[in-house]
């Protein structure tokens, strides 16, 4: 995410507190998976760390990875959503609460372009950025493959499937999640449409919230993760690959920046990771685009 809200004297308010009179320099849109934050930001982590496979920077701020999804264990638990109450509870350990979101009116005027300064353009790629990152289970995304259209829900593996077939992470330079940041950089539409909609203290609650420090790893997360966009795990002695907005702190920006738009959006995130195959994995990492044919790979995820 470009920017973070901070006082006039350059520094982050505390949690829930002093919301009045604070500048928020950055402007928030629905989803991102690319970030850049400046150094300043900090955050207080929640207590408890949990050794989950993923390393500095993938592993995010300490004390905040035990609220990411961990690996299934069984096949289950593959694509399946996170719920509410879980997500109420995500939510309150990372400093957000279903009152600092949108009202139903102002999210309902922001993903149909209504409201104050409203563009439907705009309004479709935020709407389709929040249903890459919900393709759970009963949320299918639909797509053209060989001339076809193809439902697909990948969300644990951290993929999607683009409207032309391809299979990729949202984190690809193609995907709404990444091309959404003209929209949410600091002067952009997004930041300037709820300033001018009454949704300022939705801003603060977030910049106030565990999403600051995240933002700073899921940053250097990926600046590090090349084309492809995949990220390794390693536990017990194993490895595997899984999508960048399967990271913890990618996951957790995601989820802050979802559920502040609406609590039943970041409770349809996934609630497990699953690796991907790996014969998927190094056809993505060959790619010179991080795209594949998901012509060719659908059986892998059958």
């Amino acid at each position: 995410m470009y920017g973070i809200g901070l006082t006039s004297s350059g520094h982050r308010c505390g949690v829930r507190a002093r919301r009045k009179g604070v500048s928020v320099l950055a402007l928030v849109g629905a989803c991102l998976v690319s970030l850049a934050v400046p150094q300043t930001a900090s955050s207080e982590p929640a207590a408890g760390t949990v050794d989950t496979g993923f390393a500095i920077p993938f592993s995010g701020a300490p004390g905040y990875e035990h609220l990411a999804p961990p690996q299934m264990t069984s096949p289950d638990q593959l694509n399946q959503p996170l719920g509410q109450q879980a997500a109420d509870e995500i939510a309150a350990q990372i400093g957000l609460d279903s009152e600092d979101a949108l009202s139903e009116q102002q999210y309902r005027d922001l993903v149909t372009g209504g409201g104050v300064g409203g563009s439907r353009e705009a309004a479709e790629i935020i709407d389709e950025c929040a249903r890459i990152l919900t393709n759970t289970n009963g949320r299918p995304l639909y797509s053209t493959v060989d001339g076809n259209v193809t439902s697909s829900v990948l969300a644990s593996y951290g993929l999607y499937v683009n409207s032309i077939g391809l299979l990729e992470s949202p984190a690809n330079a193609d995907a709404p999640t990444r091309q959404v940041n003209s929209l949410i950089a600091p002067g952009g539409f997004v930041g300037t449409w709820m300033r001018n909609n009454g949704a300022t203290q939705t801003l603060v609650a977030l910049y106030q919230s565990a999403y600051t420090v995240q933002a700073v790893y899921g940053f250097a997360s990926q600046q590090m993760s090349g084309t492809a966009q995949l990220v390794t795990n390693t536990k017990g002695g194993a490895s595997s690959e899984v999508g960048m907005s399967m990271a913890p702190p990618l996951w957790i920006v995601n989820f802050a920046l979802l559920y502040i738009l609406k609590p039943s959006l970041a409770a349809a995130m996934p609630a497990q990771w699953a690796p991907i195959p790996s014969a998927v994995a190094d056809a993505i990492t060959s790619s010179p685009t991080g795209q594949v044919p998901f012509s060719d790979y659908a059986s892998y995820f059958e």
